[in-house]
């Protein structure tokens, strides 16, 4: 069975249920494709077999509830855990200072942005919880986020209505040229700004 099948009758046997797992899991840093769910729920929404409303709010609260669940495991342990194993994924305890400082300066705009971006996604609250983030900011941070992030999908689902098995399987066939388009586009705006900071005189 193909990974959009799988998703389709996931989806299509549990409604609310299924989408509230795939969106939950995927938040606290399971490889779960709660994205490609919600435009499945709506897609079924669109035919009357679930309603928009419900989608909506189904996949926001697991969104946070999710997220909530990955920062507790980030502030509870996921420091010690990162110091002592970081440097086997390269993030030694250097780089994981230079993480910090960063989430102190933009942390609520990292948790907005990092819904929409694969691979932040999946670890957001695992790091606002590990590199110290107020609880109270990230909770209203990361509902703001998640809002922003249902809103877009559901309606894309809703409105696609009769294409939305054709545009599940686009997704999954371009979704890694999209994560490699974005990983270049960091990779440049960090040059830009390393080679802004090295010009600067003295």
């Amino acid at each position: 069975m193909s990974a959009v099948n799988f998703l389709t009758n996931l989806v299509a046997h549990y409604g609310y249920l299924g989408l509230a797992l795939l969106v939950g899991v995927e938040s606290f840093g399971v490889p779960a494709p709660g994205e490609t769910a919600i435009i499945l729920a709506a897609g079924y929404a669109a035919h009357g077999q679930l309603a928009i409303v419900g989608v909506a709010v189904t996949a926001f609260l697991a969104a946070v509830i999710g997220d909530s669940i990955g920062y507790l495991i980030g502030r509870t342990g996921g420091r010690r855990i990162i110091l002592r194993y970081g440097r086997y994924l390269r993030l030694t305890p250097e780089r994981f200072a230079r993480l910090e400082a960063v989430m102190s300066r933009h942390g609520p705009k990292l948790v907005v942005v990092a819904r929409f971006v694969e691979g932040l996604r999946q670890f957001n609250g695992i790091i606002a919880g590990a590199t110290g983030m107020p609880w109270r900011r990230f909770v209203a941070y990361n509902a703001l986020g998640a809002a922003a992030w249902v809103g877009v999908w559901a309606t894309a689902g809703y409105v696609a209505g009769d294409h939305i098995r054709a545009i599940v399987a686009d997704l999954h066939r371009f979704q890694w040229y999209l994560l490699a388009a974005a990983v270049v586009l960091a990779l440049a705006y960090a040059g830009w700004r390393l080679t802004r900071r090295l010009a600067r005189p003295g």
